[in-house]
């Protein structure tokens, strides 16, 4: 599955989500039976026929379709796979963009790739609902979770960023979701000319941090001011965070001013090419 937002009748980083969905999908050998662009060309469809423009969440989900019985085997299905396109009118609260949410760690750890590939968006994910749960029952608005090292990985439904000493800190992607606004953040920063390093690094870390943040595609950046009971620098969004939502919103409003550019979804994904038995 994907979320997707529609910002001014346009897909933000569409190309981009579409091409993970893609790949998620044929690192699991499912054949969507569609084209990238045929599927972009679909969700705007729904978008269009909804009079949908702004403030739009789109979860595009897909499944391998049909089977005849419960079974595990793909090789049961039958046709074609089932597409989901749920478009909502959804509007990112304004009070935690500018006060922050607070994280608990968690002890579900995240997984190396031979395990369970972070780069699956899978509907199966259940290792961050249950770190979802523990973080709620804990008084927190996110899970933090470490990898199998004992490092910071990531939360159990966005990434986490860290500022420390002017530095933009983020965990490297070995354990994550190679998120799109993550590295969206990142190319920004850059170019605003804030040092950024992807690196390991421990909760001590975190707690004496000069401001922490997450990312996500329907929030974008939003502070965090309090980890396991710590206060985050002097509790309250830092300058590093505000800067990077005004860079971020702005970048979101160009690229919508291109339009839609759908000629970018004409060349296919190489497909699942199937071997055919001797």
């Amino acid at each position: 599955w994907e979320g997707i937002r529609l910002h001014k009748g346009v897909l933000t980083a569409a190309d981009e989500h579409v091409r993970r969905l893609f790949e998620g999908a044929k690192a699991i050998d499912m054949d969507l039976a569609v084209s990238p662009r045929e599927l972009v060309d679909m969700v705007y469809a729904a978008c269009d026929a909804n009079g949908m423009e702004s403030d739009v969440h789109i979860r595009l989900m897909v499944s391998r379709g049909l089977k005849p019985t419960p079974y595990q085997d793909p090789g049961t299905t039958l046709g074609i796979p089932t597409i989901v396109i749920l478009p909502e009118h959804k509007r990112a609260s304004s009070g935690p963009k500018t006060k922050g949410i607070s994280l608990f760690t968690v002890h579900v750890r995240r997984g190396a790739p031979d395990v369970q590939d972070p780069m699956w968006n899978s509907h199966s994910k259940l290792n961050c609902i249950s770190a979802c749960i523990q973080a709620k029952k804990a008084g927190a608005d996110e899970g933090l979770m470490l990898d199998p090292n004992g490092f910071v990985a990531t939360c159990n439904s966005v990434n986490f960023f860290a500022v420390r000493g002017g530095e933009l800190w983020v965990p490297t992607r070995k354990y994550q979701m190679h998120g799109i606004t993550r590295q969206r953040t990142l190319d920004l920063a850059k170019k605003a000319g804030i040092p950024t390093r992807e690196l390991d690094f421990t909760l001590t870390e975190v707690y004496s941090a000069d401001e922490c943040f997450v990312t996500g595609t329907f929030a974008g950046q939003i502070p965090v001011v309090e980890v396991d009971g710590r206060i985050i620098g002097n509790g309250e969004r830092g300058p590093i965070v505000a800067r990077l939502q005004e860079l971020y919103a702005n970048d979101v409003d160009q690229e919508s001013q291109k339009g839609r550019r759908l000629e970018r979804f004409s060349t296919d994904i190489p497909p699942i090419r199937r071997v055919k038995n001797a």
